[in-house]
């Protein structure tokens, strides 16, 4: 995957632009962050970049050979997301977690019924 891809991918996850190929096949775990009020914490933007890491690498625990590498693509992902996240702008109201909790859970139970 090239450096492009990789950023349009990641900018459009975070900023919950609907890429179908690519959700079907990668960012079901992957939480929508802009646009919340409150705004999205740094806890919750390093645990999308974690996610996204895992999903890229294909490895929820790098081996100790892999260990620094994954590690900082998790501070630089969770560095750009920040920077994206905190810079977006919108004339959308705020959503509210509650509201977007539920509707993730009613997709989940037409996916699975």
């Amino acid at each position: 995957m090239t450096s492009a891809v990789f950023w349009m991918l990641l900018a459009c996850s975070l900023a919950g632009v609907r890429i179908d190929w690519y959700n079907q096949v990668m960012c079901r775990n992957i939480k929508t962050l802009a646009n919340f009020e409150p705004p999205a914490t740094d806890e919750e933007i390093r645990a999308s970049a974690l996610q996204f890491v895992r999903k890229l690498s294909g490895s929820s625990r790098p081996s100790k050979a892999n260990e620094a590498i994954f590690h900082r693509a998790v501070d630089e992902v969770t560095e750009v997301a920040e920077r994206l996240i905190r810079s977006l702008t919108t004339n959308a109201p705020p959503r509210n977690r509650e509201v977007e909790a539920e509707k993730a859970k009613e997709r989940s139970r037409q996916r699975y019924a």
